[in-house]
């Protein structure tokens, strides 16, 4: 009987013992896992405070000579564009207020020039090229933009507020693959004509284009770029340089071609064009001109006509019938070091035999920083129907900063 209760008390005990035992066991558990959790959460905190002071090191300002630094260093390969060196340094963002950016920045040519004519005196002096002061901003929208271009550069030709401001517009881009643009700017009269000053191959630009373009005139453009086709077709006053108030209506219009444009570069980029100028100014007036542009991996050529019957360029009004045209080839025998020679026929007047111009241009670029910092050495020969052969030596710089 004995054996029997001993028996069953040990029976009874066991589930009362290992349930005694599992709580333990949970307890124990339980305990480990708040400690490993406390302690993964202070190791959390202290690598958040870590990653947080490396956060905070990563986006101190830099320091003005590590900027200038920056800058020594800076290889600006593209020349087909004007990037100022100082670009990124210069340019101001802004989270309130009208102006997403703003980009003030200034560009400077000068160059020496000695002419040694036939039979006549040689002449050697140092001539401010242009300076001009360029504004420009994007609006908080970032579809629309302006330029505002000031022109101090020392002249005799004009009144000098007539020649003071430059570009004055404002575009937008809302418009896909367009770009519209109101105010005072430079059309699209011949390719060269409408070229930025910052970007042309030579010091002196050709005879069609010193003639029939490179002028500015108020009134609206609307510019379309596709893979195939650009074009920029302007409706303006024909007044040039404010001299006075709108003197009549004026078209400019201009369309490209570009054939190869899907081929990636494999075959170059070939670009044939052309348009024309109309208007009234004084009289009735009109330009026509065709283009021709290819360039291969470090080579390019380009050819441009031009013919008018009365035109109305930097000169002011011209009644005279005219033709020209050039051709340059150019070769960049390193990214830097470019040669390039050009021929450039023009006859001022048609009605006149044996009038033309002819100069034949042999030039250098070397391009320090891009377009941005940029020696020029140019040497041309002018051969004349009427009046005596000169030659002329120009050293340019230009600085875009």
């Amino acid at each position: 009987m004995k054996r029997i209760i001993v028996l069953l008390i040990l029976f009874l005990g066991i589930p009362c013992f290992g349930e005694v035992q599992e709580e333990e066991v949970k307890e124990n558990v339980q305990d480990a896992e708040e400690e490993i959790f406390l302690e993964t959460r202070i190791n959390t905190l202290d690598q958040v405070e870590e990653d947080s002071t490396i956060k905070i090191e990563i986006k101190q300002e830099k320091t003005l000579a590590e900027k200038l630094q920056e800058l020594y260093n800076l290889e600006i390969e593209r020349t087909d564009v004007a990037i100022p060196l100082f670009n990124e340094l210069t340019t101001m963002h802004f989270e309130k207020g009208p102006l997403k950016s703003f980009h003030p920045w200034l560009a400077v040519q000068n160059h020496g020039r000695y002419d040694f004519n036939e039979g006549e005196d040689n002449d050697l002096f140092y001539k401010i090229g242009l300076i001009n002061v360029n504004l420009d901003g994007v609006l908080k929208s970032g579809q629309e933009d302006f330029r505002i271009m000031l022109n101090p550069t020392p002249q005799n030709q004009r009144p000098f507020m007539q020649n003071f401001i430059l570009d004055a517009y404002i575009a937008t881009n809302r418009i896909p693959h367009h770009r519209v643009i109101l105010g005072n700017t430079r059309p699209a009269i011949g390719m060269e004509g409408a070229q930025s000053p910052y970007t042309l191959p030579f010091i002196n630009r050709s005879q069609i284009s010193r003639n029939f373009g490179t002028v500015r005139k108020t009134g609206l453009r609307v510019v379309g770029n596709y893979d195939f086709v650009d074009y920029d077709l302007g409706i303006l006053s024909s007044d040039t340089y404010f001299s006075s108030f709108f003197p009549g209506v004026e078209f400019d219009g201009w369309i490209n071609f570009k054939p190869l444009a899907k081929t990636g570069g494999k075959y170059g980029k070939l670009v044939t064009g052309g348009g024309i100028s109309a208007g009234k100014r004084d009289s009735d007036f009109f330009v026509t001109g065709a283009f021709v542009g290819y360039e291969y991996k470090r080579f390019s050529t380009r050819f441009e006509w031009a013919q008018s019957n009365g035109s109305n360029g930097a000169t002011g009004f011209n009644p005279n019938k005219a033709t020209g045209f050039y051709s340059t080839v150019a070769y960049k025998i390193t990214q830097k070091l470019q040669v390039l020679f050009r021929y450039d026929e023009f006859n001022p007047n048609t009605d006149i035999a044996h009038n033309k111009k002819r100069e034949y241009t042999t030039g250098i670029n070397y391009f320090i920083k891009g377009q941005a910092v940029r020696l020029i050495l140019n040497y041309i020969f002018c051969q004349n129907d009427i009046g005596p052969n000169s030659h002329r030596i120009l050293v340019g710089t230009q600085f875009l900063i």
